[in-house]
């Protein structure tokens, strides 16, 4: 086929590289990448710049990443995974709903410190790719997923689901508007008063928190 013959090509252009050689190129590519997206947006970035601040060959890029969107995809699928976030085994405490909650979001914010730049580019680009808005979908049902297993964990009583839903929704929507807000240096929502009423709610059998009534 004429993709097939095509890489074949570029492969044989490029020529072959030593296992740590080629995992450094790679690496430096990813961290290029990272840095210019984050300064200028992925649809500012030439491949060029790209290539040149990494100082590899564009042919070397293109060799590794077909296309620029690639380049997008395995930053976030290598270095921003959205699953598994943390384990629940430390965060919840049997009894303790807010705090459990709190070191949650302490987790959280520990995951997000670790890739800021990342994140950065998380927020700014879901408005304008697929992929990228893809990803925040992951990230949020993680985030849901592992909040719900928290409370269940750390609830002195069985949760009733739909309320347990609805408590999680409510939280997560909380964590991922102070990450954006902390992108943005914008006024900062108090997680540990929301982990309070998320609380109450739940131990004194409120229906609605962020869901349907």
């Amino acid at each position: 086929m004429v993709g097939d013959r095509s890489v074949g090509r570029r492969s044989r252009r490029v020529g072959k590289a030593a296992p740590g050689e080629a995992d450094a190129a790679r690496t430096r590519i990813l961290d290029a990448a990272e840095d210019l997206f984050a300064e200028d947006g992925f649809d500012a970035t030439p491949t060029k710049l790209l290539a040149d601040r990494a100082g590899v060959a564009k042919g070397l890029l293109f060799y590794y990443f077909p296309r620029k969107l690639d380049v997008l995809r395995t930053l976030f699928a290598e270095r921003l995974p959205s699953h598994p976030l943390c384990a629940v085994g430390g965060l919840a405490v049997a009894g303790d709903v807010p705090g459990s909650l709190v070191r949650l979001a302490r987790e959280f914010e520990h995951g997000r410190q670790k890739s800021p730049v990342l994140r950065t580019i998380l927020f700014r680009e879901a408005n304008t790719h697929v992929e990228v808005r893809g990803h925040l979908h992951g990230l949020h049902a993680g985030l849901m997923d592992l909040t719900e297993r928290v409370l269940d964990a750390a609830s002195p009583f069985v949760l009733d689901h739909r309320m347990r839903r609805q408590a999680a929704d409510t939280y997560v929507a909380v964590l991922l508007h102070e990450a954006n807000a902390l992108r943005c240096d914008g006024p900062l929502p108090d997680v540990s008063a929301a982990a309070d009423i998320v609380a109450l709610a739940l131990s004194s059998g409120q229906p609605s928190l962020g869901g349907e009534s």
